[in-house]
């Protein structure tokens, strides 16, 4: 990605170093695997979300950073230009639907963290709280991507980022809570289904970040798009559960297949549309 010369957000607090309080992390299949099975949780109480991934037990375990501090200072100053870019484009896409954007937090922190929405380790991987409209992310997330997931990149990174601001975007439009509201109602096999839908709207609100991003400010370079889309391959619950355990269970599914999750990414990329991504009417094979 082309970032030279972009601004950085200053809607970024940073606890890196300080202690968390009690950690409840989660773990059961395996450190590797329960990463990235729990990655991009939807919006909410994150601790509550994951026991809809289906059997795992907690533990104490977060991700141990073997990060040198250039290249933690490197992805910070990422995130943080990331973060501005998304600020700049959701703030004129909300004006265009006459709507008016507010701007969430990040939070950077190592080891384990207190949240809105309860205590939680680096092993959930980046999530957003909408309890308290923030970001939570312990930066050697990035670097567990790209030697253990093998789904580095520039872009990739700033994929994560950017879907957990289209859950900020869901949570603003009144999404999050709607389908927070409905899940707690509906058995888990009808909750998973809601929970896919929306990690697959906050995928397609990525890709239109990306798309608006680069007209404003030429950032994309050959191949970042495709970085995108195999870190959308290597984060679809299909893929994840051969990975852990052999086969698939679809009736558990809560993020979306690779398939399902690459497309909705490129179709928000591809078109740049704020108003296409409803991932909630269409029939749910159809996805």
């Amino acid at each position: 990605m082309r970032l030279n010369g972009r601004r950085s957000s200053n809607n970024v607090e940073d606890r890196r170093g300080m202690s968390g309080g009690k950690i409840a992390g989660i773990g059961g299949i395996g450190g590797l695997i329960i990463t990235a099975l729990i990655i991009w949780i939807s919006g909410g109480n994150p601790l509550e979300v994951l026991n809809n991934t289906g059997g795992l037990t907690a533990n104490n375990t977060a991700m141990q950073s073997s990060l040198s501090p250039e290249k933690e200072k490197q992805y910070e100053e990422f995130a943080k230009v990331i973060l501005a870019g998304t600020e700049d484009v959701w703030k004129e896409e909300f004006q265009k639907a006459g709507l008016t954007y507010r701007n969430p937090k990040m939070m950077l922190y190592t080891g384990s963290v207190q949240s809105g929405c309860g205590n939680a380790t680096s092993a959930v991987g980046p999530f957003y709280c909408s309890a308290d409209e923030t970001l939570y992310i312990d930066l050697s997330f990035f670097e567990e991507m790209e030697k253990n997931m093998k789904a580095g990149g520039d872009f990739a990174y700033a994929y994560v980022i950017a879907h957990e601001v289209g859950h900020h975007v869901q949570n603003l439009l009144g999404t999050l809570d709607e389908t927070h509201q409905a899940m707690r109602s509906l058995p888990e096999k009808e909750a998973n289904q809601i929970s896919v839908r929306t990690e697959l709207q906050a995928d397609y609100y990525a890709g239109v970040w990306a798309f608006h991003d680069n007209e404003k400010f030429g950032s994309l370079e050959p191949g970042d798009i495709e970085e995108g889309l195999n870190a959308a391959s290597k984060i679809g619950d299909d893929y994840l559960q051969k990975q852990a355990q052999g086969y698939a269970v679809p009736e558990t599914f809560n993020h979306g297949t690779s398939a399902q999750r690459v497309r909705w990414l490129e179709k928000g990329a591809r078109t740049g549309q704020f108003p296409g991504g409803d991932t909630f009417s269409m029939p749910y094979s159809s996805l």
